[in-house]
């Protein structure tokens, strides 16, 4: 499976980070395309960088392209005044407003950690904070956006090369670089080579048992692939830096590309930092991989912390048609999995219309709904707050960020979930021995035993109660969730349980979310 060699590399990947002589940590701007005072760290080898539309991500993937002296590119690459350049024509009114620019980078390097400035007031200077005979670090860089070869410019000067009555010159790529192509394509090359004539390039294939063809007739993917694999396969050490790396590429396509990128930064200490609006290519590295970026209605770019599951999937568009309930934690998973056990038949609700997402904290849910309102997904959603947040700011502060009247809910009980669950399982022995399938008898023993194991503990009833859930779950062999959902499955068929109010509330919703 495919999932299981991404998560093995991304641990092989954070264990190499350390060993990298090279590694760009944090990338700060200010005064740039609407960008003030944005920092950017980067944790993982392979970053992607996600968001909206004119959130900034190219943005920040050209300032990372100017945070190094690249060997044996020419003074005007990898500089900002060419990658950031202003329409300042000699005459006419109309030109770009010029601001003061900030850039600031810090790395680790082979001599230890460094920072460097690049400032922008009438034209472009380094400093390096106060550090005397300061250098910029020295690292190769490789900047590319993989729909290359789109616009008649490009093709026409491609097609100058078959005007030209000298032979170009031909080099086949090398094994690792047919290699990294041949794992995203469904089919073999007999051979590929590079035509190159002056500082122009073409690459020709031949499939085997198949038609001979220049990259002109090759499809979008097909030829960012193979062009990519020509440029990064071999490279050392480097800083690559990739602009909608899933241009043109079929979703299975995107997670091996990204497969196949990790595997390189592994074997060749590469650091890899791509832009992308892609799920599939998100879901490829892990949390600590994933950089969003949002603009808000003031024009002020941030960076959002990784999202989770359904929190990912809202802003990429994957839970449109689904009924999205936010939760604090697996306590909590569970009882509203089994208050949903019953509630799926009876309103004739398919499983995967509902998505129940958890592991975030309450204080986090105001700037979730922030987020989803600005994605236009906010009327997609339900939180849900533990039930001794009753009294807390924590839902005003939800619905004044959503802008909606957007369902809060509580769940039963005036205290932390598992010392509901807990009480639960004491006051109903016999019902919840029927739904843990034990012997009530020895249930009852059981809870008696581990009551007298802490009496004496002096920690808080929430913390107790999570002791007491864990010690009765290894002694029955199942599951903290799985014993929160029967315990709730059998509360909501009872109609006398405080878990009422919880189950029509989440009727109601479920009722005006389907009319909307």
């Amino acid at each position: 499976m495919l999932e299981n060699r991404l998560q093995g590399l991304w641990a092989n990947l954070m264990g190499k980070k350390p060993h990298m002589p090279h590694f760009l940590q944090e990338i700060h701007l200010s005064g740039i395309r609407g960008i003030d005072d944005l920092r950017v760290s980067f944790e993982y080898p392979v970053s992607v960088i996600a968001g909206g539309n004119a959130t900034g991500k190219s943005t920040v993937l050209f300032a990372a392209a100017c945070a190094y002296r690249v060997p044996s590119a020419g003074v005007r690459d990898f500089v900002p005044s060419t990658l950031f350049p202003d329409f300042r024509p000699k005459s006419g009114a109309r030109q770009d407003e010029r601001m003061e620019i900030i850039l600031d980078f810090h790395y680790t390097t082979p001599v230890g950690r460094q920072s460097m400035r690049w400032r922008r007031v009438k034209g472009w200077s380094r400093s390096f904070f106060g550090r005397k005979r300061g250098r910029q670090p020295e690292r190769s860089v490789y900047l590319r956006t993989l729909s290359n070869l789109s616009n008649p410019s490009e093709v026409r000067g491609v097609l100058s090369m078959s005007r030209m009555k000298e032979t170009p010159d031909e080099r086949p790529l090398t094994a690792l670089q047919i290699e990294f192509a041949q794992q995203m394509l469904p089919f073999r090359y007999a051979e590929v080579v590079n035509l190159t004539s002056g500082t122009k390039s073409l690459l020709f294939a031949a499939q085997e048992r198949g038609s001979a063809y220049s990259e002109l007739h090759m499809a979008a993917g097909e030829r960012s692939l193979l062009r990519l694999a020509k440029e990064i396969a071999h490279l050392e050490g480097a800083l690559v830096l990739i602009d909608e790396v899933e241009a043109g590429l079929h979703p299975f396509a995107q997670q091996v590309l990204m497969l196949q990128l990790q595997q390189l930064a592994l074997r060749r200490s590469l650091q890899i930092i791509v832009t992308s609006h892609s799920p599939v290519v998100l879901d490829a590295v892990p949390p600590h991989g994933r950089i969003f970026l949002e603009r808000d209605q003031t024009g002020t770019v941030t960076v959002r912390p990784p999202y989770r599951d359904v929190i990912q999937d809202a802003l990429y568009g994957r839970s449109g048609q689904q009924l999205n309930v936010l939760c604090e934690d697996k306590a909590a998973e569970g009882v509203l999995r089994g208050v949903f056990d019953v509630l799926m038949p009876s309103m004739r609700i398919r499983r995967e219309t509902v998505r129940i997402g958890r592991n975030t904290g309450a204080e986090e849910f105001p700037g979730h709904a922030k987020a989803f309102k600005n994605f236009n997904m906010i009327r997609n959603f339900v939180f849900v707050l533990d039930g001794d947040k009753k009294d807390s700011e924590v839902k005003r502060r939800i619905v004044d960020s959503s802008g909606h009247d957007v369902p809060v809910l509580f769940l039963p009980g005036s205290e932390p979930t598992e010392v509901w669950v807990w009480n639960k399982l004491q006051a109903r022995t016999a019902r919840n021995a029927e739904e843990l399938r034990v012997n009530a008898e020895e249930l009852a023993i059981r809870i008696g035993n581990i009551n007298r194991t802490y009496d004496s503990a002096s920690d808080g009833p929430g913390e107790i109660a999570k002791a007491k859930l864990r010690a009765l779950c290894n002694a029955i062999s199942m599951e903290g969730s799985d014993v929160c959902r029967r315990v709730a499955y059998s509360e909501t068929l009872s109609e006398e349980s405080d878990i009422q109010p919880l189950v029509e509330d989440l009727e109601d919703t479920i009722l005006r979310w389907r009319a909307e």
